[in-house]
């Protein structure tokens, strides 16, 4: 569900249409990049400051990419939180190490994260710096009008 000053600002843009710009064409191809490039890699998707799916991989179906927004939203809340009580300062990665792969949450920019879900074959070392380029290179592109743009193309 969308607000209403989202679709607001959508139609301002006259993208309403359904057609990408393309800064939002480059940030898909750049995730989608990043998943298919990087060993390991099952799944990411890029989740605003308001904890809402901005873009999503392709090989992804869009229910479960909704519940990764969801627990990447809340594991970057309770991490910022921990932060801020023992100020260790800004958010950079958070790394859940389970039996058959890792769940890793990596800072954008704008309070926007990259949520990536990785198989146990994964080389932490490597999607952790391919993390940091990915953050790099989109992070620099995420205005707001490039967020409320992608939070609506992904409703749809």
């Amino acid at each position: 569900m969308s607000s209403p000053f989202i679709r607001l600002e959508q139609d301002q843009q006259g993208n309403g249409t359904g057609e990408l710009s393309q800064e939002a064409r480059t940030f898909n191809w750049l995730l989608d990049s990043f998943t298919s490039g990087t060993a390991g890699v099952q799944e990411a998707i890029a989740v605003s400051s308001d904890g809402l799916l901005m873009a999503m991989s392709s090989i992804k179906d869009r229910s479960n990419a909704e519940r990764l927004a969801a627990v990447v939203s809340g594991m970057t809340s309770l991490a910022s939180g921990a932060a801020n009580w023992y100020t260790l300062g800004a958010l950079n990665r958070v790394v859940v190490d389970m039996t058959d792969g890792y769940l890793l949450v990596s800072a954008i920019s704008s309070g926007s994260v990259l949520g990536v879900v990785a198989d146990r074959s994964a080389n932490l070392g490597t999607v952790a710096y391919e993390m940091t380029l990915f953050a790099g290179r989109a992070g620099g592109a995420l205005t707001p009008r490039l967020i409320v743009e992608l939070k609506n193309s992904v409703q749809s």
